[in-house]
């Protein structure tokens, strides 16, 4: 093989990647024979070499991989490269006991890799978080027939084709095809337009003088009722709740019962009593 004759600049997917796309292209695919040998000497012997070899000569596959995700706005140089790590990672993990060739087995760590970068990238917002919803993600676009809504029966035969729920269909196709909007607008846009820019008539209610005052009552009236309920417990009760909830530096129940001579245990059940005085002081304060 003449992978190593390979300038090592044009290895790396960048700005130029024809460049790139040439070089791997040039690369020799591997034999059986030839895989299996490199495969050997990686997986028994921890062969360096030999694993630089196998995902050289299996760039040019990670290329057309990355092709058919071009429809997502996102650098191909970016997803040839996270192809690349899923690569690197299929070949460290590649068993050459398992009988399939490299590139089969290789194909679901590429693709992984590539979706874990688009869903962190295609949108500001995540749409994707459950299984169900990544796997809707990757196969909607491809159910859909058309540029319109799905009808409700598009929506059960997509549920049904990817064992997920109806709702998680609609759900998604929601997301996938709602559009992103800048809070402030683009810097580009004239005025008619930036005054649709969400800055300009989403009210920002964190200093309206109402919310201010509402919230600095009840927050006086909770302290308030907190000291009251306090007050009216035994001394021994007070100091327990204040230890362990109220202190900078909690109180264990070992600590406590090393303070007032008894069990770690009878510590919990005052704890619990004083606890529950308070919560009932604190609900007649409430009602009257």
């Amino acid at each position: 093989m003449n992978t190593a004759l390979q300038p090592v600049h044009n290895l790396v997917p960048g700005a130029n990647l024809e460049a790139y796309v040439q070089t791997v292209s040039s690369i020799p695919i591997l034999s059986v024979e030839e895989e299996r040998e490199l495969a050997d000497r990686l997986y028994y012997h921890e062969d360096l070499e030999a694993a630089r070899q196998l995902v050289l000569s299996h760039l040019r596959f990670v290329v057309h991989i990355a092709r058919s995700y071009a429809g997502y706005g996102l650098s191909q140089a970016d997803l040839v490269q996270e192809g690349n790590v899923g690569l690197m990672k299929a070949v460290k993990r590649f068993n050459p006991e398992m009988g399939v060739r490299l590139v089969s087995f290789a194909v679901h760590w590429i693709r992984a890799e590539i979706h874990e970068f688009i869903l962190r990238n295609w949108r500001i917002v995540k749409i994707a978080t459950t299984k169900a919803q990544r796997k809707l993600f990757f196969n909607l676009r491809s159910a859909k027939k058309k540029l319109a809504w799905l009808t409700h029966e598009e929506v059960d035969a997509v549920a049904q084709d990817l064992g997920v729920a109806t709702r998680e269909v609609r759900e998604m196709e929601s997301r996938l095809y709602g559009q992103d909007l800048g809070f402030d607008g683009a810097q580009d846009e004239d005025d008619d337009a930036a005054a649709f820019a969400p800055a300009n008539y989403l009210e920002d209610k964190r200093y309206d003088p109402a919310t201010m005052l509402e919230s600095s009552d009840w927050a006086d009236s909770s302290v308030s009722q907190l000291q009251e309920g306090l007050a009216q417990l035994d001394e021994r009760s007070r100091d327990i709740l204040y230890q362990r909830w109220l202190a900078e530096e909690k109180a264990t129940l070992h600590d406590l019962a090393a303070k007032y001579q008894v069990s770690a245990e009878r510590i919990r059940q005052l704890e619990k009593n004083a606890m529950n005085k308070l919560k009932k002081s604190l609900e007649l304060e409430t009602e009257h």
